[in-house]
């Protein structure tokens, strides 16, 4: 006999709890191991796909995991000494555009420059602001991005991981599947697939389309020669799963620097917002529609809400969980709605006669 209702939300809230406890107190240590999870996850649709053309399991990891490494070690010699040393040189540069902005602004609008303008403090603050807290951020990241701990974890133990996941991914799936409560079993594993479809079209789909964007803002604004434009590319692809905001950000930052640096020559101004404004329409018309789909499930404001509330939470851990949690709460959400609309605290008498209850009580 199946458990009563009651009893079941009691222990499916303790298991929820005892969960959001080992992610607060172990997050630090589960790192790698959620990481690993994640890189399995996306990589698990190739795995399956060089399966079906004729490779065993084992074969296709290693041929992923190669291509994995190649692609790893060009980036890191050829692109993060780069990104670094650009990030490094616009926060020292920062003070310095505000200067040029504020004598710009000194030149053109003398009456709201004066030397106790609120206009001229609040920029000649933001420059050194930029400068002190953005040096200690970036002073900060590469030294603990150097400790040996953290070089351990996120260089051997996470591929280590993803490597034996993605190994026995199918296996894992299975044994899930056989630890299921058996009266729930069928509704679960819809909502599973529900969650998935959502994932895969969101995770998998904006990871790409962030990635393309980026390589293509990098790739054209090194060409227009542009500075920090491999800075600028990075940060309007990592924006873009944001609708609009990867734009707004990425397009603001570099027009304003293509300003300081192109100033009076407009062609290379007008270049870099052409850049931004192809970008989006490649994205809108090409990318996103076809990696994403129409509708995958996650609006931005909830996507948002997930990130805050989570990253508040459990820090770092905490982002990388919100997006799988809100994506299965989502499903949730539209589940529960469903069986709402198909219960009698909806319907009402009409869910039994099969009529309004309005027009019961005609007469």
């Amino acid at each position: 006999m199946a458990l009563p209702v009651r009893e079941q939300l009691k222990y499916w809230g303790i298991a929820l709890a005892v969960l959001a406890v080992v992610l607060w107190l172990l997050g630090d240590v589960l790192l790698p191991f959620i990481l690993g999870g994640a890189i399995a996850y996306a990589l698990d649709p190739l795995a399956d796909r060089l399966e079906r053309l004729g490779l065993s399991r084992v074969l296709s990891v290693a041929v992923i995991t190669f291509a994995a490494l190649v692609l790893f070690v060009v980036i890191a010699l050829a692109v993060v000494p780069a990104l670094v040393q650009q990030t490094v040189q616009l926060v020292d540069l920062a003070p310095q555009l505000f200067r040029d902005l504020q004598t710009f602004l000194t030149g053109r609008f003398p009456q709201i420059m004066d030397e106790d303008s609120s206009v001229r403090v609040a920029l000649v603050g933001i420059g050194d602001t930029i400068r002190e807290r953005g040096g200690q951020l970036v002073q900060t990241a590469l030294s603990s991005a150097a400790s040996l701990l953290s070089v351990i974890l996120l260089f051997v133990i996470v591929p280590v991981v993803a490597i034996y996941m993605l190994v026995d991914w199918d296996n894992m799936v299975a044994r899930v599947d056989d630890l299921l409560p058996r009266d729930h079993v069928d509704t679960i594993r819809q909502l599973a697939r529900e969650v998935d479809a959502v994932l895969a079209g969101f995770v998998r789909g904006m990871g790409s389309v962030c990635l393309a964007l980026g390589v293509y803002y990098a790739v054209a604004l090194w060409l227009v020669g542009l500075q920090f434009g491999l800075v600028v590319g990075v940060v309007a692809g990592l924006l873009t799963f944001i609708p609009y905001v990867g734009a707004i950000v990425g397009g603001a930052l570099a027009i304003g620097l293509a300003l300081f640096q192109f100033w009076g020559d407009w062609i290379w101004i007008i270049v870099v917002w052409a850049i931004f404004q192809s970008g989006q329409f490649i994205e809108g018309n090409v990318l996103t529609p076809r990696w994403v789909g129409g509708s995958v499930g996650l609006h931005p404001v909830w996507l948002l809400l997930a990130l805050t509330v989570f990253g508040s939470l459990f820090g770092f851990v905490g982002l990388l969980v919100a997006v799988p949690l809100a994506a299965a709460l989502g499903v949730l959400a539209r589940f529960v709605a469903r069986r709402y609309k198909e219960s009698q605290l909806y319907g009402g008498v009409a869910s039994e006669s099969g009529r309004p209850a309005i027009d019961r009580d005609l007469p």
